[in-house]
């Protein structure tokens, strides 16, 4: 098995029964805030594009990039398609031409057969609210001889099944790196952001070392971070100033950590780097440029290699930074009401976990989003809020104009924002911003439902049925319409036999029902 690196959390994995590209980022993300690192620009994309399979983890734009996909990868490639409870990565990988498609069972083990051959592949899916845009995950590849776990940046619970249906993980690729904006955007005393950031920092390499034990591969490749930040205001969230605060620690920081805990198979690959392995024999590890140079862009060199780079990365961030809508403009209170209210009357349980209002500062306007009432308003005089952002107008006006169906995914991932708060994190509020269709707050909605053990019945055309659709946990008393003795879910007209309880639309999916 070969493994390249393409950057970030990007491998292709050739093998003598074909070829994987697996989260192909290379165009700056998040409001052009994120750039891999390093530069991965100069890859002959056209060529890692040619393959038999694509892997995409999920929707974050750090590894779906809709530009690279759509003007480098091979159409034909079968898509290696994660059991996401909403289909939004499928439906946006077809919209850029894809259309051969394996859906994978989550944490099953699949055969997949090509004119090279056979693989034997599972994909590992996360499908809380809090995993990723509704949906994280990391694929497992066994060509027969070598088994790598791409776990890039999921987080699994249940790492059982790798041992159980693959035995020994021969390489395994993960995130160690900070990729989010706390403590960095938010309101609070120099000395506490400080000792949030080392804690934090201290706490992902931890997390990544004792999934680096669990899974026991005999190589590990440090992945999936960190991004690079090369707009100038920006540019103080790079570790290159020897903040032991900077939660974006680099692949040299990290393997460093692992030596001096006893593990010496940690590898070190850059854009371009590529390694060969028969079961756990690593074969080679070569580079693009000399072993001191790599060593150089992570040390002594690295402030002097992320100047260079942002230069070379100006006029890109200029054209990106144009595509912006205009700071200017009416008020964003009718086009917030527009967006927020229809997803806050579908969402009791959102809604309820956030419990306050929230206070949107957008320029010189400030905006409501008042959960427990379920509206977007006016603030009152001497108002007060547990919890709040700054946002730069235009980035409302950008994900508003665009329909952007996640602001979690756009506008917080930046980092171009501030935030303050009384209390703890909200796991609640940035569910909301993340789900912002019928379709994902269904979701999200009723898992925490479910999670807390909502058994609730509701009444309807005379008969009794569980409140939540089998589906996706829509909440039956807004989407379910009784006619006769079939119900409908509207969120995606899904039908069951009231009587029986029977799905019309499709095996399985039974409803606990009963007649009054």
């Amino acid at each position: 098995m070969q493994v390249t690196s393409v950057g970030h959390a990007g491998f292709r994995i050739d093998t003598k029964a074909g070829s994987i590209l697996c989260d192909p980022w290379v165009n700056p993300a998040y409001f052009a805030s994120w750039f891999p690192f390093p530069d991965n620009t100069q890859l002959d994309w056209d060529a890692l594009g040619d393959v038999d399979y694509l892997y995409v983890s999920h929707l974050h734009k750090d590894h779906f990039d809709p530009k690279n996909l759509s003007e480098h990868v091979n159409k034909d490639a079968v898509v290696l398609l994660p059991d996401y409870p909403v289909p939004d990565l499928q439906r946006e990988l077809q919209k850029l031409g894809f259309r051969r498609f394996f859906e994978t069972t989550n944490s099953v083990k699949h055969r997949v057969s090509g004119p090279k051959g056979d693989l034997d592949v599972m994909i590992i899916a996360l499908r809380a609210p809090a995993d990723g845009p509704i949906g994280d995950s990391g694929l497992v590849v066994d060509d027969g001889d070598t088994v790598a776990f791409n776990m890039n940046d999921a987080r699994p619970v249940d790492l059982d099944v790798l041992a159980a249906d693959f035995g020994h993980v021969d390489v395994h690729m993960l995130q160690y790196s900070g990729a989010i904006w706390y403590p960095m955007v938010y309101d609070m005393p120099t000395r506490a952001k400080e000792a949030f950031g080392t804690q934090k920092r201290q706490r992902q390499m931890d997390r990544c070392r004792q999934y680096i034990a669990q899974v026991g591969a005999t190589w590990i490749i440090p992945s999936a971070g960190p991004p690079c930040f090369l707009d100038p205001e920006l540019r103080d969230l790079n570790d290159d100033h020897g903040d032991p605060a900077n939660i974006f620690p680099d692949q040299m920081v990290f393997l460093d950590q692992m030596r001096r805990h006893g593990h010496d198979g940690g590898l070190l690959m850059i854009p371009g780097s590529t390694a060969e392995f028969t079961g756990s024999q690593l074969h080679s590890l070569t580079h693009p440029l000399p072993d001191d140079e790599v060593e150089e862009i992570f040390t002594t060199g690295k402030a002097d290699y992320l100047e260079a780079f942002a230069q070379r990365m100006a006029p890109v961030l200029a054209a990106e930074k144009a595509t912006w809508a205009s700071a200017h403009g009416d008020s964003l209170l009718e086009p917030l009401r527009d967006r927020f209210e229809p997803i806050m009357v579908q969402s009791d349980q959102i809604c309820d976990g956030i419990g306050y209002p929230v206070e949107l500062r957008i320029g010189a306007e400030t905006v409501v989003v008042d959960f427990p009432k379920r509206v977007v308003r006016e603030p009152v005089a001497d108002e007060k809020f547990r919890y709040g952002f700054e946002i730069a107008p235009e980035l409302v006006r950008t994900v508003l104009r665009d329909a952007e169906p996640d602001w979690v995914n756009t506008i917080f991932l930046s980092t171009r924002f501030r935030a303050w708060r009384v209390g703890g994190y909200n796991e609640y509020l940035y569910t909301f911003f993340k789900c912002l269709t019928d379709e994902r707050v269904a979701y999200a909605d009723g898992w925490f439902a479910e999670a807390y053990d909502d058994s609730a019945s509701i009444t309807m055309g005379g008969y009794q049925f569980q409140r939540r659709c089998p589906h996706l946990k829509a909440d039956l008393s807004k989407f379910g319409v009784v006619e006769g003795n079939t119900l409908t879910c509207n969120l995606h007209g899904w039908q069951w036999n009231l009587d029986n309880g029977r799905c019309l639309t499709t095996k399985g999916h039974e409803l606990r029902t009963g007649q009054l």
